[in-house]
């Protein structure tokens, strides 16, 4: 048997058995009840949070892009371990806060929690359709990383729209079925299926290129020192872009929806000790930075199709590795995929029923709400599938860019949490202003002044507005405000 044949069999296999067991998670459970599927009745234990958090945000940019930036950029590949290892610190102290708040007032999702807060209808009207932009934006990331796998791993046979179908149709089924928990357990399994083959794999690669990881580093610094440079001249990255694209990572990391949304589905203990052993799922990308490094100055640029394929390319055309290596591959790339586009599809549903159809038609009974939820889920598919295959950006500039938008919701976020004066109109025309900047400087100007990122760009001004706007309206909501700011 071919070992394109041995690797699709594995990857139909594993897709088989990710579906099994997000339908099954889903069993037992009330299916009509409005709180299972949202937030999984809130009882969600250590275990399970932590895959689902971990698994929420490695994702393809993991087997994919870090590899493919590490590859292609060296050195400033780092800034994954760097926001990684610390962007959910902040939950430890805002987590049970959030968490408490969501208990007290019914609150399921980043829309309810600001209109609750600031009022009116506007505000979460705009999370809503912000955040299903930028879920879009990132679920294109997963769609492209499922599709290369499929497409690279079968050596052409399966096309790249095909293989996106193919995985994402599986995410749609259970999370449509089963809700929170359903992806919650499907991360449990998915994770630990792609931290073991990281490390055995990433190993692998780089001692059968190099003899060793110390050997790789040596041949990288004797033949490219500046690779492994940031801010230097020969360098692939600026100072200022590595250390804004950090900075936008940190902040922006809890204000996804399909994280900040976790607060809401387990108790303050669980979210403190998951903040603790958190950073210890990072340590499965590390063998994955590894492979791009070793690539480095053996593959030639030219022969890949893009940077984001360095590690299937490796597999399938350089290495003298058996088809079941194809597959374990391909199943944990899938794996890492499907992890977070579960998480993202679900959370973006909930925010824009919850955030734009909600406002809207407020008298929406539960069972109607819970419907709408479901149907979402196929509708965010259907438009990151478009994206996906017509779209042509790498794995990591989407992700980036996604976070560039979503960043602005903290100014709102913090304000509620730990300020009486903030106001609803100023949070309004901060968000307003601040993903508009975020926007033009991605799509329109594609350069941004002195390399600063453009999410942070639209950061700076949202801040100040918010503050100078607040300074200069009378609070209306005074009284929740203080209530906010309270709850401990």
């Amino acid at each position: 048997m071919a070992d394109w044949q041995i690797a699709m069999i594995m990857m139909i296999g594993y897709l088989v058995v990710a579906l099994i067991v997000g339908v099954m998670a889903g069993r037992g459970h009330d299916k009509t009840s409005l709180d299972e599927f949202t937030v999984a009745g809130g009882g969600l234990g250590l275990v399970v949070m932590w895959f689902l958090m971990g698994g929420a945000v490695f994702s393809a940019f993991s087997f994919l892009g870090a590899p493919g930036w590490a590859y292609s950029k060296g050195a400033p590949a780092l800034y994954i371990l760097t926001y990684t290892a610390f962007a959910i610190l902040p939950w430890y102290i805002i987590g049970p806060k959030i968490g408490k708040i969501g208990r007290k007032f019914d609150i399921y999702t980043v829309a309810g929690f600001m209109k609750k807060r600031y009022g009116g209808k506007t505000l979460p009207i705009l999370i809503g359709i912000i955040a299903l932009l930028a879920s879009i934006q990132y679920l294109a990331t997963q769609m492209k990383g499922m599709a290369y796998i499929f497409n690279i791993m079968t050596e052409g046979r399966i096309p790249l729209w095909l293989g996106a179908l193919l995985a994402y149709g599986i995410v749609v089924v259970y999370v449509a079925t089963g809700g929170l928990r359903a992806a919650a357990w499907s991360d449990v399994f998915q994770g630990m299926l792609m931290i073991i083959i990281s490390w055995v794999v990433g190993l692998a690669i780089v001692n059968q290129m190099h003899g060793s990881i110390g050997d790789m580093f040596s041949n990288l610094v004797r033949d490219n020192p500046q690779f492994l440079e940031i801010g230097k001249e020969g360098s692939t990255m600026s100072g200022t872009a590595y250390t804004t694209t950090i900075l936008v990572s940190l902040i922006g990391f809890l204000m996804w929806p399909h994280l900040f949304s976790k607060s809401y589905a387990s108790n303050a203990r669980t979210i403190k000790k998951t903040v603790l052993v958190y950073p210890i799922f990072a340590l499965f990308l590390i063998p994955l930075l590894f492979v791009g490094f070793s690539a480095v100055n053996v593959v030639n640029p030219a022969d890949v199709g893009a940077p984001d394929e360095i590690l299937p390319y490796l597999i399938t055309a350089v290495l003298s590795l058996p088809g079941w290596v194809y597959g374990l591959v391909g199943a944990g790339a899938l794996a890492a995929a499907m992890s977070t586009a579960d998480a993202i599809t679900h959370s973006a549903s909930l925010e824009f029923t919850d955030g734009v159809i909600k406002n809207m038609k407020p008298d929406l009974p539960d069972k109607t709400t819970l419907f709408l939820m479901r149907a979402g889920v196929f509708v965010v598919g259907g438009l990151a599938y478009v994206i996906t295959v017509f779209g042509g950006q790498g794995l990591i500039a989407l992700l980036l860019g996604a976070y560039g938008s979503i960043v602005q919701f903290a100014p709102g976020v913090y304000g509620a949490l730990y300020s009486k004066k903030i106001t609803g109109p100023a949070v309004i025309t901060g968000l307003i202003v601040g993903t508009f900047v975020n926007y033009y400087y991605q799509l329109i100007a594609e350069t941004t002044p002195f390399d600063i990122h453009a999410g942070i760009l639209g950061l700076i001004c949202n801040i100040v507005i918010v503050v100078v706007i607040s300074a200069l309206t009378r609070q209306t909501s005074g009284e929740m405000a203080e209530e906010y700011r309270n709850i401990g």
